[in-house]
């Protein structure tokens, strides 16, 4: 078969014989579009292929090569033309393909390292006629030996999720870790809509994987907030994500293939650094509440002083109740209605009506910390809050003691509206904290006159 010699390639009867047959300008055009130079040698071992990747990697136009009797003298040193000859040629003999590596020269001088795949050639009744070789530079081969290699390893053995999502925001492929991240297996999650498996916070990611389609890959990483579906009920993680436009190669222009999406877990460093902040913070208020009641006059300023810093991201309302003989006694709060400054009661010593059971009585009962929260139907979180005389917006509840000397001196409760998470044991640790400097100057208080007083231990 010939082919054209506008096209850049052409056969053994080089360019003065015959016109092209049918097919010859589609089997140049073939040729010359091969990403790999290739070669083709007759049974004598003269070219009679040579496409343009050849011809750029070498410098040889199909014009100086085709019709030379193998490459001694111009495409090999002629030392090692024999080997280099004999190797390529000897597949022609065998089955299957051989792979080599030689050093050939450039049109320049110059030397370049190719990698070969030479397979032999046969004639219809099954004699071989020849040889074809395609070959590559070594480098380029190495680097997509080490494309391909990379791919694998993260997508088998990565510590950090993969996943590769199509145009639609669909997974199309997902490593180990990302399977176990998202809660499924590696071929369950292929096709799925992101939402569901994420709970919450697949906006925010779809957001994100639509912004890179568009836009590109974000400058810096980005740390997202999800929830996820599981079997054992929802999970709340933070992860750490980067993403990568991914387009096609093979086109003129790119064209997005889907985009690159690769995260990191990290709940448990965020959470610390949460609970780090939160500390700080908290540790800061309570120092600032003891400056500000060691310049109250009054005790009982004092004490409400102190829980107004308490209160400051911990709680939406404190209150303090005294104990007064077997009930108790309003004797500070803040605003039921609105936010506001902890402030005197204005119940004029009427003991509250508190139903037994009530969480305020169970922490003095118990001399310890008693926390509650509202049912989740609906209507449940007012009546719940207005059976206990409380401000209709609380559906968490944290009741802290209020101890000194020995003695039980009443009750402070904190509340949260439904926008704040319920209380925890490092939250009873914290309030009960401030109980203590509330606890002291009540004492103070009453001592020095005020009412009313506690009935005992």
């Amino acid at each position: 078969m010939s082919a054209s010699t506008t096209s850049g390639t052409t056969d053994a009867l080089g360019p003065d014989g015959p016109g092209p047959v049918p097919g010859a300008e589609l089997l140049a055009a073939l040729l010359d579009g091969m990403d790999a130079a290739l070669c083709a040698f007759d049974a004598d071992g003269t070219v009679t292929h040579w496409n343009r990747e050849a011809e750029r990697i070498l410098g040889w136009s199909a014009e100086e090569a085709v019709g030379r009797p193998g490459f001694a003298g111009w495409a090999v040193r002629r030392a090692d033309a024999g080997e280099v000859q004999g190797r390529l040629m000897a597949v022609m003999d065998g089955p299957g393909r051989q792979v080599h590596e030689f050093a050939l020269l450039r049109k320049d001088g110059g030397r370049v390292l190719v990698r070969t795949q030479s397979a032999g050639v046969r004639s219809a009744d099954g004699k071989p006629a020849g040889v074809y070789c395609a070959f590559s530079e070594v480098h380029a081969q190495i680097d997509l030996e080490r494309s391909i290699a990379l791919s694998e390893a993260l997508f088998e053995d990565a510590s950090w999720g993969v996943v590769l999502v199509d145009v639609d925001l669909r997974p199309t492929v997902v490593n180990a870790h990302a399977a176990r991240a998202l809660g499924g297996g590696r071929t369950t999650l292929l096709g799925r809509p992101l939402g569901e498996l994420i709970v919450q916070g697949v906006e925010d990611l779809e957001g994100a994987l639509q912004h890179v389609l568009a836009e590109g890959a974000p400058p810096a990483r980005a740390e997202l907030w999800v929830t996820l579906r599981t079997g054992d009920g929802d999970r709340r993680r933070c992860w750490r994500s980067g993403f990568l436009r991914l387009a096609s190669p093979l086109a003129e222009e790119p064209v997005p293939l889907g985009v690159g999406w690769l995260f990191q877990d990290v709940t448990a460093e965020k959470l610390a650094a949460q609970d780090a902040d939160r500390v700080r913070f908290r540790s800061s208020q309570l120092h600032r509440a003891s400056r500000s009641a060691a310049e109250c006059e009054d005790p009982m300023e004092a004490a409400t002083s102190s829980l107004d810093y308490a209160l400051a991201g911990f709680a939406d309302h404190a209150l303090i109740d005294l104990v007064a003989g077997e009930r108790l006694v309003r004797a500070a709060g803040t605003p039921s209605d609105a936010p506001g400054p902890c402030l005197p009661g204005a119940g004029g010593g009427i003991p509250l009506r508190y139903a037994p059971g009530h969480p305020a009585l169970q922490a003095v009962d118990r001399t310890g910390s008693v926390r509650a929260s509202a049912g989740a139907g609906p209507g449940q979180a007012g009546e719940w809050a207005r059976e206990r005389q409380w401000p209709a917006d609380a559906v968490h509840a944290l009741c802290v003691v209020l101890r000194s000397r020995g003695r039980t001196l009443g009750v402070v409760t904190f509340l949260r509206a439904a926008h704040r998470a319920a209380f925890e044991r490092p939250d009873a640790v914290y309030a009960e904290g401030v109980a203590d400097r509330v606890a002291a100057s009540v004492d103070l208080y009453q001592a020095l006159g005020g009412a009313p007083g506690p009935s005992g231990a």
